[in-house]
């Protein structure tokens, strides 16, 4: 993109921020930069966006994280596995649906959805946050019965994403869909927006499955999966401590 149509772009969704009784002091271009790209460029749109952000961010964050203790019943069923930087640097999420069961606290279960995006993109931070960190995820259907399907939950994920994560995605890996699950596929992607849909790759196949080895890294996918990594546990994984603090 044009260095002059990025530098105005950016001044306009700034001044529109303003006029919605925002800010956006103290945030870089490049986080900036990703709620324009999500919203093609159109600065008004993207300080809309921006705005809405900031609001649900300090309703449903109001810490700037969500601790353990505030997700102990999702924490339990050891479901979701954060590995490390795969081959193009993005952190690898993995989530085991058949450990999955539709939650009984949905407060819970949307605090549950932040506290995993925000460790797994803090995984990718070298120092500091740049702002354009993204994170690779990998949603495993394998052995999953009717009792595990979530398609409220699902929606809910990825429409955080869309919502209050934006270009954060690099690519979603689906494995080990059984045929019962395609028609809950096929409502869920009536909720995804074109550009999340693009990002996902259904792996149907062995090739597919090389592939996608071959593309996140062999040392970084587990075992499980065809490659030499062993799985960790996301409230096992370590970050790296950012510049004068503690990453949460």
């Amino acid at each position: 993109m044009d260095q002059q149509k990025r530098n105005f772009a950016l001044t306009q969704m700034k001044k529109s921020v303003q006029k919605l009784g925002s800010s956006a002091e103290g945030y870089g271009e490049t986080t900036l930069m990703r709620f324009l790209i999500a919203r093609s460029m159109e600065a008004e749109n993207a300080a809309k966006m921006f705005v809405q952000w900031q609001k649900w961010r300090g309703s449903m964050v109001p810490n700037g994280f969500i601790s353990e203790s505030e997700v102990p019943d999702e924490l339990e069923a050891k479901k979701i596995f954060l590995q490390g930087l795969a081959e193009d640097k993005h952190p690898l999420l993995i989530v085991q649906a058949n450990r999955h069961f539709s939650s009984k606290d949905q407060i819970q279960f949307k605090k549950f959805v932040v506290y995993i995006l925000d460790k797994t993109i803090a995984s990718a931070f070298k120092g500091k946050e740049i702002g354009n960190e993204k994170l690779i995820g990998v949603l495993d259907l394998q052995n999953i019965s009717y009792k595990n399907i979530d398609a409220r939950g699902l929606i809910t994920g990825f429409q955080f994403l869309q919502a209050y994560y934006p270009e954060r995605l690099a690519k979603c890996y689906i494995l080990h869909m059984p045929w019962f699950f395609v028609s809950v596929w096929k409502l869920v992607s009536r909720f995804l927006e074109k550009a999340t849909l693009e990002k996902i790759v259904i792996v149907t196949n062995e090739d597919e499955k090389t592939e996608f080895i071959k593309e996140v890294g062999e040392e970084v996918v587990p075992e499980e999966y065809g490659g030499k990594a062993k799985l960790v546990a996301i409230e096992d994984a370590k970050l790296t401590p950012l510049e004068n603090e503690t990453t949460n």
